[in-house]
């Protein structure tokens, strides 16, 4: 990989560009031209990496325009960033000095490029994370009204819990329609709602949460949601197995499934048993049964074909 290693810190407001070798550093405003003025820029040059945090979204029209220009692009995690400026024994932290770490990252580390989500992943994502965003205020409405005894109160709860409930419904039909018109997601829904104890929610959160679901390995899609057990060793000692880190959300989606295929569903049930017959406690053989509930979803989708409870019948 030759070129030119460019890091760029995204803020509300502007957008701080260094690279790697280091040169003068550069500061666009985080607009459209700014941001174009940036494509220009790195057009120019041999750009071998253009590293990015994941800031909230305020990246995503800098990594979509520097994408669309065929310029190699990826986003990574800021804890992955900080921890490696704490490594390099860099404690202070500005806007330069961020742009420079993720420049020097990604000649050091050199992530790798995904795929980046097409625009309808995004509304899909959008979507989704709004109707978590609802259900969140729906629960906290729902406790208020269980807290509350003045009349004035109990009406206004009563009223915007009506109102969240209506927003929820519009934005599932949206979800509905927009799974209904494209092929490849509504297979990928329909296989999953194959596995008993999945419905539609955990199929559509799964899918936004975890797209590399069915093009890993099981291992690998297992540490990348949280679910693979990290080992903490040193000398003779042998530390305590726990999951750590992963995507939050699909882990997440994943639990009140799982706890419903340990009643219902055969497979996950009897290696639920297994588990608590060896001695096992009740959280680590949930986490196994989470773990082989997402191997499971995850061969389904890599093999295209819906779940089969006696495989061998």
């Amino acid at each position: 990989m030759e070129g030119i290693f460019v890091g760029i810190d995204v803020a509300k407001a502007s957008l701080d560009l260094q690279t790697h070798p280091a040169s003068q550093a550069e500061q666009f405003e985080n607009s459209l031209a700014g941001i174009r003025a940036i494509r220009r820029r790195l057009r120019r040059d041999r750009t071998a990496l253009i590293v990015v945090e994941a800031t909230g979204g305020y990246e995503t029209a800098l990594v979509a325009e520097l994408a669309a220009a065929g310029l190699p692009v990826v986003v990574i995690n800021p804890r992955q960033a900080r921890d490696y400026a704490r490594a390099l024994g860099l404690l202070a932290k500005t806007d330069k000095i961020d742009a420079g770490v993720l420049a020097r990252f990604g000649h050091d580390v050199r992530p790798p490029i995904r795929p980046l989500p097409t625009q309808q992943d995004r509304a899909m994502n959008d979507l989704i994370r709004r109707r978590r965003q609802l259900v969140k205020q729906h629960a906290m409405e729902q406790c208020r009204l269980q807290q509350n005894t003045l009349p004035a109160v109990l009406k206004s709860v009563r009223q915007t819990l009506r109102f969240l409930e209506r927003q929820l419904a519009a934005i599932t039909d949206q979800l509905d329609a927009m799974i209904q018109a494209s092929p490849i997601w509504l297979e990928k829904v329909q296989l999953l709602q194959s596995v008993k104890s999945i419905g539609p929610v955990t199929a559509r959160e799964l899918l936004v949460e975890l797209p590399e679901l069915g093009q890993l390995e099981r291992r690998q899609i297992a540490s990348l949601v949280g679910l693979a057990p990290i080992n903490r060793d040193s000398g003779k000692m042998r530390g305590k197995r726990t999951i750590w880190g992963g995507r939050k959300n699909a882990r997440t989606a994943l639990y009140m499934p799982t706890m419903c295929a340990i009643r219902y569903n055969p497979a996950i049930r009897d290696f639920y048993l297994r588990l608590r017959e060896a001695g096992k406690l009740k959280m680590v053989a949930l986490t196994a049964c989470m773990r082989k509930l997402l191997t499971i979803l995850n061969a389904i989708l890599r093999d295209k074909k819906p779940w089969n409870p006696c495989p061998n019948a």
